[in-house]
């Protein structure tokens, strides 16, 4: 009796995984993509650079991804896809980036949109709030429970991103070519960063990508909090953000307002001064969306 209710059990199991969907999730920003590929009931998760139909053809995504990713899961059969990412907000642009899935997944179910909507689904669920993205990047939308009705997307970051890590990392370098920062600030960053004017200016207007060169020197500013400077520059840009785009949604005042992102996780502290001070209800701060995404899809 006790071996026919196990060969019951494990055939019923076999036939669930059998019949279970293999989903593949991705968060995809100017700096990195996270994927997270859902398959006969666990989570695998898989890091690539960012993938952005601004910057790269249908093409140059075929060959990332076939470099990067996948290699890494070329014997796995994906029934649906679901790719968030930053630039996905026009049809042509998801075009370009749903061609390159479509030449490997052909039967697969494809859906591709915006990180910004990514992040309100991960942030909200099916409650209304404010949904705020500060990462390389920035962008805020209000999301109704169903769909965002209002965005405010970054302008980039030669004109915009306020509060993102492209635009405090693009202030620690102002300070820094300047001679802004004092005496302690100039010989803590010569000793961290082993570059000059040439060198950075370089980057900065010669080198592909440099939203991603600038935002790794919000390293910098994590690695000295409590300078007065450092907390300027933080705060600054965070009230930038503030005037930029959360005062834009009257329904700021009425709901909830979450973040998501790793420069809103770093310095969250602020972030939760901010909200108090000006009398925003504070919802969730997360470092990533993925784990919202997950629980969606994984239902």
């Amino acid at each position: 009796m006790i071996v026919l209710i196990y060969f019951f059990l494990l055939n019923n199991k076999l036939l669930i995984c059998s019949i279970m969907k293999t989903i593949l999730i991705a968060d995809s920003g100017a700096t990195k993509t996270e994927w997270c590929l859902l398959h006969q009931g666990k989570k695998r998760t898989i890091i690539t650079q960012g993938l952005s139909p601004y910057f790269l053809t249908t093409a140059q995504l075929i060959d990332i991804l076939d470099k990067e990713l996948w290699k890494k899961i070329k014997d796995i059969d994906i029934h649906e896809i679901y790719f968030y990412g930053t630039g996905c907000s026009t049809k042509t642009n998801n075009a370009i980036v749903a061609n390159a899935f479509y030449q490997r997944y052909k039967k697969a179910k494809i859906t591709i949109d915006h990180d910004m909507m990514g992040a309100a689904i991960s942030l909200c669920g099916s409650t209304k709030g404010v949904a705020s993205i500060l990462g390389t990047g920035s962008s805020a939308c209000y999301y109704n429970g169903r769909t965002i009705t209002q965005s405010r997307t970054g302008l980039g970051y030669a004109l915009g991103d306020e509060g993102s890590g492209s635009y405090m990392g693009r202030k620690v370098l102002q300070y820094y070519l300047y001679q802004t920062f004092d005496a302690e600030l100039q010989h803590a960053f010569d000793t961290k960063y082993n570059t000059d004017r040439t060198a950075i200016l370089e980057q900065v207007y010669k080198q592909p990508f440099p939203q991603r060169y600038m935002a790794t020197f919000t390293k910098f500013l994590a690695n000295n909090r409590g300078h007065y400077m450092v907390e300027n520059i933080i705060e600054d840009s965070l009230v930038d953000f503030y005037f930029a785009h959360l005062i834009k949604f009257k329904e700021v005042w009425k709901c909830p307002v979450h973040f998501v992102g790793g420069i809103a996780y770093a310095f969250k502290d602020v972030i939760k001064n901010l909200c108090t001070q000006y009398g925003l209800q504070l919802g969730t701060i997360h470092k990533r969306p993925m784990d919202g995404l997950v629980k969606l899809y994984s239902k």
